[in-house]
Formats: C-alpha cells, structure tokens, sequence
C-alpha cells in the first residue's frame, strides 16, 4: 500500500473520482435544467387567465376552430398557434449526455417548455423559447425553436390584456417600438441585449443613457448541441464561452447587480446543462458507399472551416470568415458595434473574477463558421435562418426568394424543411400570423446570398456531400 502511493493514486482510486467528477457533473445538469424550466428569473409575461382567453383575440377562422375544441384540444390549439411544445423529462446518461422523454398524457397538456409557470398560474418566458423547439414535430430542447411567433403572441396577449382590463407588461409595451420579429422562428434577440445592455455600467448597476439607435434585424437561434464544441458565443464569436455571459438576458431593470452575484451557481449549472446536449441522430435511411464518399468531399473542402466528425469526435476549428469573402448578409456583423461589445468586455459578465477577464473580440472580421452535428436536424439555414433546406445552401443559385414552410415533417431529398414558393406575401391575408410564416429573402437583413463555396462541386458531389450530412 505504501508503494502504491508512493507512484500516486491507483487506478481503481482515479476511476472512483471520475465517477464522482461524473455524477457532480450530472446533477448539475439536471439543476440547470430545473432553473431554465421551474425557476422565473424575469416578472411574470402574463397569466392563465390570460392565455386560457387568448383565443377570443384570433381571427376569425381560428377563433371557430378554438370555440368548438374541448379544453384541453383549444390549449393544444394555443401552444401550435405559438410554437409552444409540452415539457420533456431530462434523463442524464452516466456518460453525461441529456436525453428527454416526452410526456405520455393524452387526456391533459402538460406546462409548456418555453415558459416557467408557477403555482399560482403566473407564465415567464425562459430561455428555450427561442432554443427549445422541435425537431419536425418531436420536442427537443436545444433546437432552435422555429416555429415561435413571439410578435404574434406579443400582439395577442396585449388585446387580450385590453379586453380583460389588465395591466400591459414590458413586452406588450416595448413591442410598440422594438420589433421582436417579422417572421415566425426569428427574433430580434441581439438588439435586445444591446439595449439592455445600454443602461447598465460595468458592474451591472442601472444608469440613465440617452435611449440608442439600434440596427433592428432578425437571427435564427443557433443549436444548443454545438455549445460543448464552441469555445467562443454568437456568429460573429466575438464572447468568450461562461456562465456569466449566458446571464445579460436577464437584464431587466428589475434585476439589480446583487441577482447576478446571488444567481451565479444557477447559471453555473445552466453551463452544465448547456454542456451536456448532443445533436440528435438522423434515423432515416442514409446510402452508406455515398455518404462515404460524401465524406471524403467533405473533409477535402467543406472540414476547413466546419471541423471533422467522426468517433474520435473529430475536431472543430472555430474559423471565422472574413465577411467579404463569405458574402451571406452583413447587417448582423455591422449591426453590433466595437462600442458595443466593448462595454460588454468591460462589464461583469466577461469578468472570470476581480482584475481577470475572458478574452473579448471587440472587432471580430465576420462571421464563425459553425459546427454541423445534427445539422440536418436544425433547419432553416444561415444566421438570418434565411435557405430552408440543405439542399438548397449546397445550390446557392437555387435558394428561394420568397417562402413559406408547408408541413411540419422533413423532405427527405432536400433535407430541411417542405416549403412552397410564392410571388408575394399575402397581405389581404387577415391571419397576421399566416403572413409572418413567409421568408422574404429581399427584405432587410434576410438575404439568402453567399457562403458559394458548395459551388466548387459538381451535381454529383454535392449529392454526396448531402447524404453525408445526414450522418452528423
């Protein structure tokens, strides 16, 4: 025994500390978990009452259908009108990895994913609304929820508010200026933490400014799954990846610097449960002798910026593409300034502790080409979520102008979304929620332009390369 530790701890003694290492780490997974879902870190958006009558505010044709639907079919209708899904059951693996279960119930529905609703029926919007959606109809928290219609429900809860003589909340209020998004899976999320981020000085304490301009343009939430791979937030990889930073969503003035200081181990675990997703795995058939081909495409092209994948785990280079040479829209990259990320560099959140802080790029060149697990699982494509198919960022000449998704299951040639091509939005449409579910390409911000690069490949070899996406 004396020899053995002599020559330091044995096998047996390192295994049990993993082992403990490993089920620290689950546990605070699963607390991250319950602080995203159970825990409202912002004042209540509305409350049951609300959402139980939100209904009475619809247009016609889908107020009938809701009238005639049973409870719990008119909630089923509320949360399909939204982008709302019912709360999965997370499951840590002993490897660490999150796995969900949805729920079983038939005869009821369960409290939403995208929201923390309390006891006494208060609902806050939490972090997978914009993160938490699905994966051609399955639930699936992490992906990007691209069916969430937060300026539709915005405008919904407000006249609904209205009708039942209740008080406006922020965003019933700050929507009547700031835009949250014009088309059904994006939002405006940057400007908001710009603009929140306006009226606080480094330590987090609230300041008069001067209100800003801001450049108002829509994003397509990223992946969770590729947050244990990416060492830097945002497209333009401009933050250093902690748990700090996954915080200045909350900055509502309600929240003063002692809510950081005293909610710092939840988001610590928050960082743990982020760290724990993995993309989920394409369960349609895939040509095996294609997809290897597509493979060695891949990796002779496309690998240089978008990493390497395989059961070593492969690698990722974390490249960011000067922005003149990617050519996808700039207004994201030009819209947050060097002023602005300076002050988030100088403020608490990029602090790792007193007179220490994380790596900031204040001047980033462009954009951070992403890793591509589960790609085939997180359409639609590009940061303004502008090309709805794989199929159609490998055939830029190809992309749609104007779209709009027709089903919630995937197209299996293509490979993202089943869409159908229009001339014009419908503007004599009286479902305001029907015309935001058109992508217009020509609008600002939302061009489907650039990223040429599959355009050194011939049909053939893109359709390698697209068969072999399905393996990520």
């Amino acid at each position: 025994m004396a020899t053995e530790f002599a020559n330091g701890p044995s096998a047996a003694t390192k295994s049990a500390a993993t082992e403990v290492e490993q089920s620290s780490n689950n546990r605070a997974a699963e607390l991250g978990w319950e602080v995203l879902t159970k825990k409202a870190l912002l004042p209540s958006d509305f409350s049951q009452t609300v959402i139980d009558d939100i209904w009475r505010s619809w247009p016609e044709e889908a107020r009938v259908k809701a009238e005639n639907a049973s409870p719990e079919d008119r909630l089923r209708l509320i949360y399909h009108r939204y982008g709302l899904s019912e709360r999965p059951e997370l499951l840590v693996g002993k490897d660490g990895t999150a796995a969900f279960v949805s729920p079983q119930q038939e005869d009821s529905v369960g409290p939403p994913m995208q929201y923390v609703v309390s006891e006494k029926g208060d609902w806050t919007m939490n972090c997978l609304s914009c993160h938490g959606g699905s994966v051609y109809g399955v639930p699936t928290p992490g992906a990007p929820n691209n069916r969430y219609a937060l300026q539709t429900l915005t405008e919904e809860v407000r006249s609904t508010k209205f009708r039942l003589g209740k008080p406006l909340g922020r965003m019933e209020l700050g929507s009547l200026v700031i835009p949250l998004g014009t088309t059904n899976g994006t939002t405006n999320a940057v400007v908001f933490g710009m603009g929140l981020m306006n009226y606080r000085d480094s330590e987090l304490n609230v300041v008069q400014r001067a209100p800003q301009t801001f450049v108002h343009h829509d994003m397509d939430a990223p992946p969770w799954w590729h947050f244990y791979k990416r060492p830097y937030l945002y497209i333009d990889g401009f933050a250093q990846k902690g748990h700090r930073g996954l915080m200045q969503f909350t900055l509502v003035p309600e929240n003063g610097p002692e809510f950081y200081r005293e909610h710092e181990d939840d988001f610590r675990n928050v960082f743990a449960f982020l760290s724990s997703l993995r993309a989920p795995q394409y369960d349609g058939p895939i040509d095996q002798p294609l997809a290897e081909r597509g493979r060695h495409l891949f990796e002779q092209t496309c690998a240089r910026c978008h990493g390497t994948y395989g059961p070593d785990g492969g690698t990722y280079p974390n490249e960011m593409v000067p922005i003149d040479e990617l050519g996808t829209d700039p207004v994201r990259f030009q819209a947050l300034t060097s002023e602005g990320r300076q002050r988030y560099a100088d403020s608490w959140f990029a602090q790792l502790k007193q007179g220490e802080s994380q790596e900031t790029r204040v001047n980033p060149e462009g954009y951070v080409a992403p890793p591509l697990d589960g790609v085939w699982a997180s359409p639609p494509y590009f940061h303004n979520g502008s090309v709805p198919t794989l199929w159609h960022v490998l055939h830029p000449q190809e992309r749609p102008v104007l779209w709009k998704r027709a089903a919630e299951a995937i197209d299996p040639e293509r490979m993202g979304f089943q869409i159908e091509l229009a001339d014009k939005v419908p503007l004599s449409q009286p479902d305001v929620l029907i015309r935001r579910s058109y992508f217009d390409t020509r609008r600002f911000g939302k061009s489907a332009a650039g990223h040429d690069y599959p355009d050194e490949l011939n049909e053939q070899e893109k359709r390698a390369v697209l068969e072999y996406l399905k393996t990520l």
